[in-house]
């Protein structure tokens, strides 16, 4: 009895550390939305390496954004694109930290974060691009304000 005591002891104490460290990977599960008389905002929290990861959705699936001003446009991991049914559309060349790749136009028909709603937004599949985040470029990033506040992002969608 004592043994299994210990070791659902030890099963719990896995599972809520296991807890926090995806918080602190994404500090923004749950984003909140402020909204103001003519405006939506979401304000983000940087994880330990200073990184801005947010869960969001792209037409309806769950997604955790990485946001990246250096990106040109969403860019999203072939696999996933897959999973969501995302069409391939032209084939283009992508400048990746890795050297040049292969990607493919798409557009998502709705992104969100928070309350913020994003529609018709232009976006890249990109094969070979590990990881499960979707990078938030561009494309998506220049019809919002966003600015650093005390180390935190805040994103605005005016309405």
């Amino acid at each position: 009895m004592l043994i299994l005591a210990w070791a659902a002891g030890l099963l719990l104490a896995a599972y809520w550390f296991s807890g926090v460290e995806e918080r602190q990977q994404n500090p923004n599960q749950k984003p909140d939305s402020v909204h103001l008389d003519n405006a939506v905002e979401v304000l983000l929290e940087p994880n330990r390496q200073g990184h801005f990861l947010v869960d969001g959705q792209i037409n309806q699936h769950g997604v955790t954004f990485l946001v990246d001003t250096g990106a040109s446009f969403v860019a999203v991991p072939a696999e996933l694109a897959e999973q969501m049914g995302l069409k391939q559309g032209r084939r283009f060349m992508v400048e990746t930290a890795n050297g040049t790749a292969p990607g493919f136009s798409t557009r998502l028909d709705r992104l969100r974060i928070g309350d913020i709603v994003l529609h018709d937004v232009e976006a890249g599949i990109v094969p070979g691009m590990g990881g499960e985040e979707v990078l938030l470029g561009m494309s998506a990033l220049r019809q919002l304000d966003f600015s650093s506040r005390g180390g935190e992002l805040l994103l605005r969608q005016y309405q």
